[in-house]
């Protein structure tokens, strides 16, 4: 009996070992999909100095998910430097898949110029690629605003003090969802199925204006990008990729941004909330030009 007893006990603090492992994996994976920017500020206001830290989040390995297509390939996403620009690039698997999508195809057209236009239901924001500086983000982009990835979305997250930009590309964020900024919810954490190595970040810097990934580490780009409406580049470490640079439509998001935000994300190390005033992405056009 006492050695029944005792194996039970063994299991019951593998069961409760176990858990306390999936949750904090679980966490780690939301601060890796929520993070943003490294900020520090100080503020000295008299009573001392406030120091306010966005991290770039660690975050666990994720577990591989099936793609509906990979042509071409490599298994795993590498940070490696490479001279743009590029001829060919590496997706590698990655969750949550917020939303079914085929993989990029690893052999990009790097000689082309595009323009990329946001029909939102504030307005139309245009962006020119960097096709020759990030040539395989901005490939990942293309594919996925022609795949209807973007359409019917809405930009979920907005940061208002030391960084200045408003996040979006999330599926999770549906154009009628209502954005709480729960605990539970998904929103914030979604990718394409795939992930991808940073690059153009050799001296990056990020005036308004700027286009850049939202990432947790230098592999996880997938699909959540920001638009810098104000001058970030004190605020933001270098190591965000900018592929591209707002050509029209840039007051758009900054009249949005003087609404602020409802809520505020617990979950999101970098802060920032849902912004108070809606933008939809209906469609992303793609323009040779």
């Amino acid at each position: 009996m006492a050695g029944k007893n005792e194996r039970q006990r063994r299991q019951a603090r593998e069961k409760h070992r176990r858990q306390q492992e999936q949750r904090l994996a679980r966490q780690q994976q939301v601060r890796r999909r929520w993070a943003i920017g490294t900020l520090a500020i100080l503020v000295v206001a008299g009573v001392g100095t406030l120091l306010l830290v966005f991290l770039p989040g660690g975050g666990a390995k994720k577990a591989p998910a099936a793609a509906s297509k990979s042509p071409s390939a490599s298994p795993t996403a590498t940070a490696t430097a490479v001279a743009e620009p590029a001829h060919h690039c590496n997706y590698a698997s990655a969750t949550p898949v917020a939303k079914k999508v085929s993989f990029p195809s690893a052999t990009p057209d790097y000689t082309d110029s595009y323009q990329a236009t946001l029909n939102t239901n504030q307005g139309k924001i245009t962006f020119d690629l960097l096709n020759s500086k990030a040539t395989c983000t901005v490939n990942s982009f293309i594919h996925l605003a022609e795949a209807g990835y973007f359409d019917h979305t809405q930009c979920h997250r907005m940061l208002t003090s030391g960084i200045y930009v408003l996040q979006c590309g999330d599926p999770y964020a549906t154009s009628t969802a209502h954005l709480t900024c729960s605990t539970t919810s998904k929103v914030g954490t979604g990718t394409p199925g795939y992930e991808f190595a940073s690059e153009n970040l050799t001296g990056a810097k990020y005036p308004a204006g700027t286009v850049a990934m939202a990432n947790g580490s230098a592999t996880s780009n997938g699909s959540q990008f920001f638009i810098v409406f104000q001058d970030s580049t004190s605020g933001l470490a270098a190591t965000y990729p900018p592929f591209a640079t707002v050509s029209s439509g840039l007051d758009i998001v900054q009249n949005v941004a003087k609404d602020g935000y409802s809520c505020q994300y617990p979950q999101a190390d970098g802060g920032g909330g849902a912004p108070k005033k809606k933008v939809i992405i209906d469609s992303v056009t793609i323009k040779r030009t």
